[in-house]
């Protein structure tokens, strides 16, 4: 089954802990992805929620898989800024391989965040947010096919 961001809206977080802990790494992605952060999942707040993020705070990330590196788009004017080193490495959460989205290096304002990525369905990456080490959220990422 091919899994789509309205899919994972819809999802437990115990339902993402298990897809996020059963999907590969995949590829480095490459290019602008749409971003849906997942703060209340399974819950009817989820989607008001994930809207409100999107118009005012981070409507996703822009890779550039050849440089390593990414910007996220923020704020209603789609800012692209925060900067994070991508690479693949082992996860926090579950000890497997996945790719590791690093701004302890290139962010004064995120140096305690780390993003980690797998590939859940055809251009769909779900991500998992870390405060220091503590799992803070979940999010989406949508690339164009």
């Amino acid at each position: 089954m091919a899994i789509d961001v309205p899919d994972l809206m819809k999802m437990s977080q115990p339902q993402l802990d298990d897809l996020f802990r059963n999907s590969p790494a995949g590829d480095i992605p490459n290019g602008e992805a749409q971003g849906t952060a997942i703060i209340a999942p399974g819950t009817d707040l989820e989607g008001p929620v994930a809207k409100f993020i999107h118009i005012f705070a981070w409507q996703g990330k822009v890779f550039d898989a050849a440089a390593g590196e990414l910007r996220n788009r923020i704020l209603p004017i789609g800012l692209h800024a925060i900067i994070a080193k991508v690479y693949k490495g082992t996860s926090w959460f579950d000890g497997k391989e996945c790719i590791v989205l690093d701004y302890s290096e290139t962010s004064i304002v995120a140096h305690w965040i780390r993003d980690e990525i797998r590939l859940v369905g055809p251009g769909v990456y779900l991500g998992i947010v870390y405060w220091g080490q503590k799992k803070l959220i979940d999010f989406a990422l949508k690339f164009p096919n």
